[in-house]
């Protein structure tokens, strides 16, 4: 007969490292690692040495000097007297604001566009074919180009708006269409509770978290009633009210006031500007990259099986409410991950902003203010970190998102 017994413990042996399995992968992952430290301390210090036989140094404190330029938009205030610092931060706030328009408008878009796909009428499905097939052929690059020229071609010039003789008109005398943009009223408040603008902005931007909160509450306060009778409130005008109460209650407060645009001279003043490099940006990525996001969407729903909408069609439900509550909830699994390489794709591809004048970060920092100081290694390692940073960031909040719409298993 024989006993199966442990094998005696005979003691760690430095040969175990390679010969033992349950070391074996450990060790060269860390061989490995240090190979690659190595690397990187070579190449450094190949580029410290060569920057010293140069002359030359590197140093962060050409972001302190006066830049000399203006930029065409800017969320913060910006004038050709601020700094360089001031001029990048300028340009980071400008490629924030043209991704996440992107990223919502192209969602919106691609989603539309995929669930149309399948649509039982045979034009809008050949028509969506169409689109995807056409935008996503063609280099985003191109698609700016052609946006900014038929913005700049097809809309009226600021003097047409001008005089009895006036070819345009504003619309509601607030909004005006011109070849430069898109000129609409903007809100004051300055006079509000807080003596700053930016103060009462910080307090808009709280009373609107709370409400995001509130919403969030009250959509598992629904959940939770549907799961325990099986009807789900509703909760539409909750929802409103959580957003449109506060804000209205706060401006009365406030006293808010706005300044419209109005014609001086030979250009719009006062209300805000949406440019023509920004519309141009914004268009074109999202039209571009919502043609990806249909097919994604396409996949996704076609990879739930029919079963499910026979079942939900056999309860009674509606073509549109079967879409809406079974299939792209069970879709969204397969459609999220790939979501993610996309908007990875908006942020990186809002680089190609130089190209119709839009001033973001690769036009400011990797652009104007490289060319005046000429520390290259500088900003083009402050551009990777951004863009590393940013695609970080997306990428965790999109993978917490995943995370929880996966299948959870007991």
């Amino acid at each position: 007969m024989t006993i199966m017994t442990d094998p005696p413990n005979s003691g760690f042996r430095l040969s175990q490292l390679f010969s033992d399995t349950r070391y074996r992968s450990m060790t060269f992952q860390v061989i490995a690692f240090i190979a690659l430290l190595l690397m990187f301390a070579y190449l450094g210090n190949n580029l410290i040495n060569n920057l010293r036989a140069a002359g030359l140094n590197i140093s962060y404190s050409f972001l302190g000097e006066r830049a000399g330029y203006d930029l065409n938009q800017s969320l913060v205030p910006y004038d050709s007297e601020s700094t360089h610092a001031r001029a990048a931060i300028a340009g980071l706030l400008n490629t924030l604001l043209v991704a996440i328009l992107s990223c919502v408008s192209a969602t919106i878009l691609g989603v539309t566009a995929g669930v149309l796909r399948l649509s039982n009428n045979w034009l809008v499905s050949k028509l969506m074919a169409v689109y995807v097939e056409i935008f996503r052929n063609i280099p985003v690059l191109i698609w700016l180009i052609i946006i900014s020229t038929i913005v700049a071609s097809s809309m009226p010039l600021p003097r047409a708006f001008r005089g009895e003789d006036a070819t345009a008109s504003m619309i509601f005398d607030a909004v005006a269409f011109t070849n430069r943009g898109v000129y609409i009223p903007k809100p004051l408040l300055e006079h509000g509770i807080f003596a700053s603008a930016s103060a009462n902005w910080l307090l808009v931007l709280v009373v609107l978290g709370v409400s995001l909160f509130a919403s969030t509450r009250v959509g598992r306060w629904a959940n939770a009633q549907q799961e325990a009778t099986g009807d789900r409130p509703q909760t539409l005008w909750i929802n409103l009210g959580i957003f449109v109460v506060p804000f209205a209650v706060l401006m009365l407060i406030m006293g808010l006031t706005w300044d419209y645009p109005y014609l001086k001279g030979f250009n719009f003043t006062g209300g805000t500007q949406i440019g023509r490099p920004l519309i141009a940006l914004w268009f074109a990525l999202s039209i571009y990259t919502g043609a990806f996001i249909a097919e994604n969407v396409r996949a996704g729903i076609q990879a739930v099986s029919k079963g499910q909408s026979e079942a939900a069609a056999a309860l009674g439900l509606r073509q549109g409410r079967v879409m809406k509550l079974v299939i792209l909830p069970q879709a969204l699994r397969i459609i999220v991950p790939p979501l993610i390489s996309q908007f990875l794709n908006i942020t990186k591809n809002s680089s190609l902003a130089i190209a119709v004048g839009y001033a973001d970060i690769t036009a400011t920092l990797g652009g104007i203010t490289l060319n005046q100081t000429g520390r290259a290694i500088e900003c083009v390692l402050l551009l990777m970190l951004f863009y590393l940073t940013a695609s970080l960031m997306i990428s965790g909040a999109m993978n917490l998102y995943n995370a929880s719409i996966k299948l959870k298993e007991r």
